[in-house]
């Protein structure tokens, strides 16, 4: 199979080196390989990053890299990154997750089947430490009209896993700045302008958890900020208010209880 497409990354200063790695590496591993790598410098970065990613320009000359002059967040990073994807079809991959080795090839036989399609996701793994140390796993629903029902109040599609057209993303206005729910708002904004949404019912991606993550969404600091972003999406119109004060109250009760059993929540009912 050979089909052009492109994949987009954001990396940025606080990211490690190590992780990036790994990411790269298994792009460019795959029973498909990308006809372009695009990695968006969010700022300055670390010697260490600056060092990885031009080794890997040297090896993989499919690699471009944005650089931005100042940390702009993620949601402007990829905005700006999408706009440089020279092809149709782009695949997004974050810089510290491992992409399983026929992930590509997978999602372009869907797009290949059904010409529809504007967006395609999976399940996806989650690992500590090492990624054979699989902990959890994060199962999607499969169908356009379940995605959509599901999203009204967690996301329907992983991020980290989705490959998409181009054209549905600029269609519904490209990234924007969102913090905590720069893609949840991009999927409501595509399927609000009719964009045709699947997951594909395997594990396509390992992402990397583990206690940072969760200290990461705990605290009154981030329940604000997700409070800000679950806004953004109320007003779009997609959810309704008791979607809104719904999300807002499970959120404030895992937000506030300590760390651990934040961990545990995420582990045993959050996901599986």
């Amino acid at each position: 199979m050979k089909k052009n497409f492109s994949v987009l990354m954001s990396v940025y200063c606080k990211e490690k080196a190590v992780y990036l790695r790994q990411a790269l590496d298994s792009i460019f591993c795959q029973t498909v390989r990308a006809s372009q790598v695009v990695l968006v410098e969010d700022g300055p970065l670390t010697p260490e990053l600056d060092n990885i990613i031009s080794e890997y320009c040297s090896r993989f000359p499919e690699m471009e890299v944005v650089p931005l002059k100042e940390n702009r967040g993620l949601g402007l990073a990829l905005a700006e990154g999408i706009l440089h994807c020279q092809y149709e079809l782009v695949a997004r991959m974050d810089t510290d997750d491992i992409a399983r080795h026929d992930r590509f090839e997978l999602q372009l036989k869907k797009f290949e089947e059904n010409s529809q399609i504007d967006v395609c996701g999976s399940h996806m793994t989650e690992f500590e430490g090492v990624p054979e140390n699989i902990i959890t796993k994060r199962r999607v629903p499969l169908t356009d009209a379940e995605i959509k029902k599901y999203q009204k109040r967690r996301d329907g599609l992983n991020h980290v896993t989705v490959m998409f057209k181009k054209s549905a993303v600029l269609n519904a206005g490209n990234y924007q700045h969102c913090p905590l729910m720069e893609d949840t708002l991009l999927w409501v904004n595509m399927f609000k302008n009719g964009a045709v949404a699947m997951n594909i019912d395997d594990y396509l991606v390992n992402v990397r958890i583990g206690k940072e993550m969760y200290e990461r969404r705990g605290g009154w600091a981030y329940y604000k900020k997700y409070k800000q972003a679950r806004k953004k999406i109320y007003e779009t119109g997609y959810i309704s208010w008791w979607d809104y004060e719904y999300t807002l109250l499970v959120q404030l009760v895992v937000a506030l209880m300590p760390n651990k059993l934040r961990g545990f929540i995420f582990k045993k009912l959050l996901h599986h």
